[in-house]
């Protein structure tokens, strides 16, 4: 017996008739007689009460209607639940962002995908990008934006900005007025760093000492804002992505351009290639990668 058996069951209790259940649910009088039959038989007992003109339910039809009711509602609000979440009319997405992308152009992409599909909430969570691979890989993230290059074993991913890392030091530093910025000339500065559990962290010292230095770290933040403040307040220098660099007072800033090497600052967005995403998340990804291959945000 299934869902189907309990509506015909249910058709038949509400007309008291054969035939009109029969009529409303386009099937033929016969077919409806020997489904109620075969539920009659299933459970060993009698439904309907067949003499006179109407059927009428007998004991046992009685206590079965009263659940068949809750079941058929129950499937049929499922049904509509499903059908919402196919139509992606709700929905539900963990999204992981490295708080320099959150700040910057992604409330665009969080705008138009809210005008598209106003129903759909997204929980976003900004950590660094070494945290936010690591959530996504263990599965508390749906998706998340990491650096580049990524584990193409774990995660499918699409490219979303590439960019290059820029210098930024204050007005009155010896390099203030340079066109551009070798990285071997940094090795005496004092560094504003993001904090360990950010990428661009080890990227830059890796970088550093691939140059014949360490770096010199004084602080460490999460906060791109702040690392711009410590460096127009004069505290050190610094390393920042050049879309956040187009946001920055140029009268209290230098940003210059670092060469020899240049270190690339390119963001990708990931998901697991092994685990389920919902009708949402899926719609996010293909949102997404429309609008940032085809450059209408940036």
């Amino acid at each position: 017996m299934d869902v189907r058996h309990l509506q015909y069951f249910l058709k038949v209790a509400h007309y008291k008739n054969f035939t009109k259940a029969a009529q409303d649910l386009y099937i033929t009088q016969p077919t409806i007689s020997k489904m109620i039959k075969n539920i009659e038989e299933e459970l060993g007992v009698v439904l309907f009460n067949r003499s006179g003109k109407q059927v009428e339910l007998t004991d046992a039809g009685q206590a079965i209607f009263i659940q068949a009711q809750d079941i058929v509602n129950s499937f049929q609000n499922l049904s509509s639940e499903l059908d919402d979440l196919r139509k992606l009319k709700k929905g539900f997405i963990r999204i992981g962002l490295p708080p320099m992308i959150g700040s910057s152009f992604f409330p665009k992409v969080i705008g138009k995908f809210h005008e598209q599909y106003p129903e759909i909430m997204l929980q976003l969570v900004e950590d660094g990008a070494k945290k936010v691979g690591t959530d996504v890989e263990n599965g508390v993230l749906d998706i998340g934006v990491v650096l580049s290059p990524t584990n193409e074993e774990i995660f499918h991913s699409f490219s979303l900005v590439k960019e290059k890392l820029k210098l930024l030091v204050h007005p009155s530093h010896r390099l203030a007025n340079r066109e551009a910025v070798a990285l071997t000339e940094l090795a005496q500065e004092a560094f504003v760093f993001f904090r360990e559990d950010f990428a661009l962290h080890d990227r830059i010292i890796a970088e550093c000492v691939q140059a014949g230095f360490q770096p010199h770290v004084i602080y460490e933040s999460s906060q791109w804002d702040f690392i711009s403040e410590m460096v127009a307040a004069n505290l050190g220098v610094a390393f920042l992505p050049e879309p956040i660099c187009r946001e920055l007072d140029t009268e209290r800033i230098r940003v210059l351009p670092l060469i020899d090497p240049v270190i690339p600052w390119h963001l990708v967005m990931i998901w697991r290639k092994d685990r389920y995403l919902s009708f949402a998340a899926r719609e996010w990804i293909r949102f997404t990668q429309d609008l940032f291959l085809k450059k209408r945000l940036i």
